[in-house]
């Protein structure tokens, strides 16, 4: 460790704070190996002269991007604000934050209580202007790339699109036919169900009057058992 990277005591005092997310629960469930990378930042921690060591892991399968609630992030800003974190251990600067509103919230924060950000590549004090400015430039690259790929995303779509072969989630008792496209499942039942709901709709006008009836009926729609495969009906 070199003399640019020795914590001061009153850093050391503190408790450091390993953030580890993923962006997706694909993710969370296949790349275990960069769980693992992440979760190994505690040793760094420890390393540095941290007594004191916590680990947020609650955004696990959230993305960074601003668009989605985040309380490991929350939890983490509320300890910064009370001036109980010496250190914030990353991965990288993507793990953070993929958004300019949060990372340089986020530095600004940890500006003003002296708190250090340490990822793989060393240790930064965004009370420096070197260091700030580095810091800057990983967030703003991080959101640059989620831009980038958004773009890919959308561009994939839309030729699909051109062709007919985009396919979206359709709702219960709906699928996609290969010779037709859209239309009713084949199940008679699950057909039956849906008829009704539409019928008992412009009948009342109302979707929790449709609710009620049939539930007062004792009629049960169908719905996915395990987020894919539909139930079967009941009733």
């Amino acid at each position: 460790m070199t003399n640019s990277e020795l914590l001061p005591a009153t850093v050391l005092r503190r408790k450091a704070v390993v953030y580890v997310r993923q962006s997706t629960q694909t993710q969370v469930q296949t790349n275990l190996e960069s769980q693992r990378r992440q979760y190994d930042l505690v040793q760094e921690a420890r390393r540095r002269g941290f007594a004191q060591i916590e680990v947020i892991d609650d955004d696990l399968g959230r993305s960074a991007s601003g668009m989605v609630a985040r309380p490991g992030f929350d939890r983490l800003v509320a300890w910064l604000c009370a001036g109980e974190v010496g250190a914030v251990l990353c991965f990288d600067a993507s793990r953070l934050a993929r958004n300019g509103r949060d990372w340089h919230h986020l530095l600004e924060l940890c500006g003003l209580v002296e708190a250090r950000v340490i990822d793989l590549d060393g240790v930064y004090d965004p009370c420096r202007p070197n260091d700030r400015l580095l810091l800057g430039m990983k967030g703003s690259i991080s959101e640059f790339e989620l831009g980038v790929l958004r773009a890919r995303m959308f561009e994939a779509a839309r030729a699909k699109a051109h062709r007919g072969e985009l396919r979206i989630s359709v709702p219960v008792g709906y699928i996609w036919h290969r010779e037709v496209g859209l239309g009713f499942d084949p199940d008679v039942r699950l057909q039956e169900a849906v008829h009704l709901i539409f019928e008992r709709f412009r009948k009342l006008g109302s979707a929790r009057q449709v609710l009620l009836s049939l539930a007062a009926d004792g009629v049960h729609f169908p719905r996915p058992s395990d987020g894919k495969n539909v139930a079967r009906l009941s009733g």
